[in-house]
C-alpha cells in the first residue's frame, strides 16, 4: 500500500493495484517535490511521466486510466466468415480469392479478397500447381563393376 502523510500526519492510503490512482498520486508528488524524485519512487521514467501530466492536463483523471490496447474495430474474418470461405473453396477448389469475395459480398458478408487471400493461406487450401512442361528425368549415373 502506498500512504500519503498529512499535515495532521494521517496517513491516505492507496492501493497499489488501482493504476490510476498511482499515476496521480506520482504527479502530485512531482509536482510538490520534483519529478525525478516521483518518477524513482514509482517506478516511471521521466518522459513517462511528462506524457502523464501532459494526458492529465487535456483529460483530467480520464487521462490516466489504461485503455484497452488494440484496434477498436471488429474483425471482418469472423469464424461464419471463415467457415463460409473453407465451404466455396471446397465446393470450386479452382476459384480465385476474388470470385469467392465476390460470392460472400452476393450473400452479404464485406470481406475483402485479401481477406480470402489470408484464410486460404493459413488453413492451406492454395491449389497445387502443375507445371506446363515436363520436367526432365536425370541420368543417374551407374559405375562398372
Amino acid at each position: 500500500m502506498l500512504q500519503f502523510r498529512g499535515t495532521n500526519d494521517k496517513a491516505f492510503l492507496i492501493h497499489p493495484d488501482d493504476k490510476a490512482a498511482v499515476k496521480f498520486a506520482m504527479l502530485i508528488e512531482g509536482h510538490l517535490y520534483g519529478a525525478k524524485d516521483a518518477c524513482i519512487k514509482y517506478g516511471y521514467t521521466e518522459q513517462r511521466y511528462y506524457q502523464l501530466l501532459k494526458k492529465y492536463n487535456s483529460m483530467g483523471l480520464e487521462g490516466l486510466i489504461n485503455k484497452k490496447r488494440g484496434s477498436e474495430k471488429q474483425p471482418v474474418r469472423t469464424e461464419l466468415v471463415t467457415n463460409q470461405i473453407i465451404r466455396l473453396r471446397f465446393l470450386d477448389p479452382f476459384s480465385s480469392a476474388a470470385v469467392i469475395s465476390q460470392k460472400l459480398k452476393q450473400q452479404g458478408y464485406e470481406v475483402s479478397t485479401r481477406s480470402v487471400e489470408r484464410t486460404i493461406t493459413e488453413y492451406g487450401l492454395q491449389k497445387k500447381r502443375m507445371s506446363l512442361t515436363p520436367q526432365k528425368k536425370k541420368k543417374v549415373k551407374r559405375l562398372k563393376p
